[in-house]
């Protein structure tokens, strides 16, 4: 049985963060589904666009999760990091070397004050790097360092995801994805 993604999303999510992982992985082959931490699966993004998640977080089993995917936006990464539940999920995915993504301000929100970051490169969006407990901050669009890839903000949500499909299945698979989307082409140095 493949094994699935999720992103979650609460109201006040990053809209261009959020659908344009699932996109992209989804261009991908990869499995993702989306979940909300609310109470209904209608969630609404920080300027408004209503989504109806695949999911509800209490109906889900998520044993063998490939990524937990967190798209940045205010209050929506805050509304995240106040969902005990989740907090506890993405501890024991880290303890497991289990892949977790967060971008824009889910990185300083969510990840840092969970210890996750520890140790380990990171970015957020600019301004937040306070709440990157541990981290070693660096100055660029996206990072990976081992199990965890961040991201900064809205204008790097294609090469975030780019990123976790590269690490995923691969750099040809992403670069493919990439160049489908008319974002690359063969003769263009590749980010990752």
């Amino acid at each position: 049985m493949e094994k699935k993604s999720y992103v979650f999303l609460a109201d006040g999510f990053e809209e261009i963060e959020a659908l344009t992982v699932v996109d992209v992985l989804r261009r991908a082959g990869l499995h993702v589904v989306t979940v909300s931490v609310g109470e209904e699966k209608e969630l609404t993004g920080a300027h408004g666009v209503k989504v109806v998640a695949d999911e509800l977080f209490a109906n889900v089993d998520f044993n063998g999760a490939r990524w937990l995917i967190l798209p940045g936006g205010m209050p929506g990464a805050s509304n995240l990091a106040a969902h005990k539940q989740l907090c506890e999920l993405l501890k024991l995915q880290n303890s497991q070397n289990g892949g977790i993504a967060a971008i824009c301000a889910s990185p300083s929100v969510v990840l840092g004050p969970l210890g996750i970051l520890e140790g380990k490169k990171a970015v957020c969006y600019p301004g937040m790097e306070k709440g990157l407990k541990g981290a070693h901050v660096v100055q660029t669009h996206v990072v990976r360092d081992g199990n965890v890839i961040t991201g900064n903000g809205p204008s790097s949500a294609t090469e975030w995801a780019l990123a976790i499909v590269a690490y995923t299945i691969g750099e040809d698979s992403a670069r493919d994805v990439a160049e489908d989307m008319l974002l690359y082409t063969r003769q263009h140095k590749f980010w990752f």
